[in-house]
């Protein structure tokens, strides 16, 4: 309590100031940098969140589908399926995917250009203070970068890219887009409608928020084809869990993981086409009575 006081006195009179974070490396399953805060400045965060998402989020997109209440990967990758039913006319013609992926996403986020977003929504000088004090608590380069380890983090990356959704939806007037937090893909029948979407979706990224597509993931391809979407590769009739997360899921059952860990790869697998993997984990596991 007496430190729950410090901090309300604090913002009260101004003077409060983040703490420095504690940097760690995981990997999820590409190495990641943590920047975890303290208990005291997690508590804030998690005040700001509880207070600011309801907010925000009646103003996200529809298809907006990361860090969100009732929305994730699951229900991004059925939309996708949904969309693909829908433009393919029931799979009688031929769909092409735009799919990019944003480069070093979070250590790109301009500061600058965050704050001058709340402060279209926000009128609260004090709130834009607090605000201020947090996202200028860390940067990757001068004045650029939130943390990955800040549950604030995964509201103000949203705050930030739901002015490229709305740009997508609204100005380039396409309807079938989806966005799981760097990732987003365009689904068309017509391929040159696409390929003229990039220039426009390339200068508005850089021009109004400073950020870059990665250029080894970017690609058009047919539905038919197979596309490589949020883990898995989809195509027409099913979908299919990505390669190397297969590897992943049956390298750490011959390991030897914990039931815990298996139970989150068999979860997995019931969202797709995976009866072959769920053969070979029951191979490895002949003890695991849920398989």
């Amino acid at each position: 309590m007496t430190n729950i006081l410090s901090l309300h006195n604090d913002l009260k009179n101004k003077a409060y100031k983040h703490s420095s974070y504690e940097y760690f490396k995981i990997t999820d399953p590409k190495p990641r940098d943590i920047h975890k805060a303290s208990v005291r400045d997690r508590l804030l965060h998690y005040a700001i969140y509880r207070t600011l998402y309801p907010y925000f989020d009646n103003k996200f997109s529809w298809d907006s589908y990361s860090c969100r209440f009732e929305k994730g990967s699951h229900k991004a990758i059925n939309r996708f399926r949904s969309f693909a039913y829908i433009e393919s006319r029931n799979h009688t013609r031929t769909i092409w995917i735009l799919k990019c992926d944003i480069k070093k996403f979070f250590a790109s986020i301009d500061h600058s250009i965050l704050l001058q977003i709340l402060e279209r929504y926000i009128g609260d000088k004090e709130i834009i203070w607090l605000m201020e004090r947090i996202i200028t608590s860390f940067e990757t380069t001068p004045g650029k970068g939130l943390p990955l380890g800040n549950l604030t983090s995964q509201l103000l990356v949203n705050i930030y890219m739901n002015e490229f959704d709305q740009f997508v939806k609204h100005k380039l007037k396409i309807k079938y887009y989806i966005r799981y937090a760097d990732d987003f893909v365009i689904l068309s029948y017509n391929k040159s409608l696409l390929l003229d979407n990039i220039r426009y979706i390339v200068c508005y990224l850089s021009d109004k928020l400073k950020l870059t597509l990665h250029p080894d993931k970017v690609f058009i391809k047919t539905l038919s084809s197979g596309v490589d979407f949020l883990g898995w590769v989809h195509f027409p009739d099913h979908r299919v869990i990505r390669m190397i997360t297969k590897r992943r899921a049956i390298k750490g059952i011959r390991a030897g993981r914990s039931n815990n860990s298996l139970q989150s790869y068999i979860g997995l697998l019931r969202h797709g086409n995976s009866n072959k993997l769920f053969k070979r984990i029951r191979d490895n596991n002949l003890s695991t009575t849920s398989l």
